[in-house]
C-alpha cells in the first residue's frame, strides 16, 4: 500500500479570519452563503469560531492572530443554483469575480469579508 492510497477523503476545510472578525465571519458564512452551522465539540472550542456542514464535509472558520486572506488558495464548492447565490451575495455586497469558464460548468469566486477566495461551481444543465 502506498501513501497516497491510503488517503480516501477530505474531511474538513479550515479557512482563517482575522481576530474581530468572528461575528461578520459566522454571518457570511450561515446567512450569506447560507451553510448550515453545526455545533463546535467543547473539546476542540478553543480552535474554531464557527463549524458550517457541506453536505459530508464541514467548513471550520478560526481567528489567526497573524491573518493574511488566501487570495489564490481556496475551497472550490459545489452549489445548486448559482444565478441565485449570486443575487445572495451581491445584495450582500460580496465581491464576486467571473472564473474563466469549463466545459460543462458555470463557475466564479467570491471574497468573504476578510478577502478569502472561494469558488464557486455549479455543473452546467445538460444541452438537450
Amino acid at each position: 500500500m502506498t501513501a497516497a492510497s491510503s488517503i480516501f477523503g477530505i474531511d474538513h476545510l479550515q479557512i482563517a479570519i482575522p481576530l474581530g472578525g468572528e461575528d461578520l465571519g459566522r454571518q457570511f458564512y450561515r446567512d450569506v452563503l447560507g451553510l448550515e452551522e453545526i455545533p463546535v465539540p467543547a473539546a476542540v472550542a478553543h480552535l474554531a469560531i464557527a463549524w458550517f456542514k457541506v453536505g459530508q464535509w464541514q467548513i471550520h472558520i478560526a481567528v489567526d492572530p497573524e491573518f493574511h486572506p488566501a487570495k489564490k488558495a481556496h475551497p472550490a464548492l459545489l452549489v445548486r443554483d448559482l444565478s441565485f447565490l449570486r443575487d445572495r451575495l451581491k445584495a450582500a455586497n460580496a465581491v464576486i469575480v467571473e472564473a474563466d469558464p469549463l466545459p460543462g460548468r458555470l463557475r466564479c469566486h467570491v471574497f468573504d469579508p476578510f478577502g478569502n477566495r472561494i469558488e464557486l461551481i455549479e455543473n452546467a444543465p445538460s444541452q438537450v
